[in-house]
């Protein structure tokens, strides 16, 4: 079938709802689908659209079925006090969210028609080397408020002075002031480095060669970075949320309070000093593999497009006039 992803964001863009529109669209013409990406509703059998406030208008709009896949910004944010967002989730056929504990930030009309769909990941095709140097810290991540994004800076600087550490963080200022606070975060701190924004192989690259991946992001749709580190054995220090904890478990003995820079640090010490404990948080992320396989991702939205189509379950249409 013809399958239409609307993305607010438009070619050439790397942004993260880009990037997962494109994803999609490779994944669903493996499965048979003639799908393509664009910014605007097209004629289509099924649309597919990323956020909702943005992507509003085509889901309002189409007179096909409509799966509606919800960002960070929409689930915690929009959809509680945007009347488009609202009018969006109560319009679309399916609704798609990147992790299981997302489903309690939906209405609970709105929990019958959504469906997980975890970001599949793969590592490196080459294996990649570790420093003995230093003891890289990888934080992969555009720099927006919402990311907190020199969070594992500021904690690195509590570090003792024989700490090895070093913080490498890829990824674009996309708020204002973020790339001057970033350069004033390297000249005053030479535990850090800013690298700009990278293409994705390298910043999977970054991912497998450093020692710990830290994510501390304040919110998250789906946190496809953790995915990546999983698939790479990388193991993960991240802020505990709940994007964090569907991807590594709620047991998972490495998250720390959201914006708590101490207690980041004593997490980055310990991963930095205590090599039996970084083993057990290794093994804890490859055990997590299976959830972020592509064969994965490929059967659920096998499954999901099944639905909308003929002869599929009962569309469902809440909202739908």
């Amino acid at each position: 079938m013809r399958v239409l992803l609307v993305c607010p964001a438009p070619r050439g863009s790397r942004t993260g709802n880009r990037r997962t529109a494109e994803r999609w669209a490779q994944l669903l013409r493996r499965l048979g689908h003639r799908a393509r990406v664009a910014t605007a509703l097209a004629p289509a059998d099924v649309v597919i659209a990323l956020h909702a406030r943005h992507s509003a208008d085509a889901v309002l709009r189409a007179q096909v079925p409509v799966v509606l896949a919800l960002t960070g910004t929409d689930l915690y944010h929009d959809i509680n006090v945007d009347a488009r967002a609202q009018a969006a989730l109560a319009h679309a056929d399916r609704i798609v969210v990147l992790h299981d504990l997302a489903l309690a930030e939906l209405p609970a009309e709105a929990r019958a028609k959504a469906r997980v769909i975890r970001q599949s990941a793969l590592a490196p095709a080459r294996a990649v080397p570790k420093s003995r140097r230093q003891f890289r810290i990888a934080v992969v991540g555009h720099l927006r408020e919402v990311k907190d994004p020199l969070r594992a800076a500021l904690a690195a600087r509590e570090l003792p002075a024989s700490s090895r550490v070093e913080i490498v963080h890829a990824g674009r200022a996309l708020e204002p002031g973020f790339a001057r606070a970033a350069r004033a975060e390297e000249r005053a701190n030479p535990r850090y480095r800013w690298l700009g924004e990278l293409p994705a192989a390298r910043a999977l690259r970054l991912i497998a060669s450093a020692h710990v991946l830290v994510l501390t992001s304040r919110s998250e749709g789906g946190a496809n970075v953790l995915g990546e580190a999983i698939a790479c054995g990388t193991p993960v220090i991240a802020s505990d949320i709940a994007a964090a904890r569907a991807a590594l478990g709620a047991d998972y003995p490495a998250l720390f309070p959201v914006g708590d820079t101490c207690a980041l640090a004593a997490l980055l010490a310990r991963a930095e000093t205590d090599p039996t404990w970084l083993r057990s948080l290794a093994r804890h992320v490859r055990a997590r593999r299976p959830l972020f396989a592509e064969r994965t991702e490929l059967a659920a939205w096998r499954a999901l497009l099944a639905e909308l189509t003929p002869g599929g379950r009962p569309r469902g249409r809440t909202g739908r006039r």
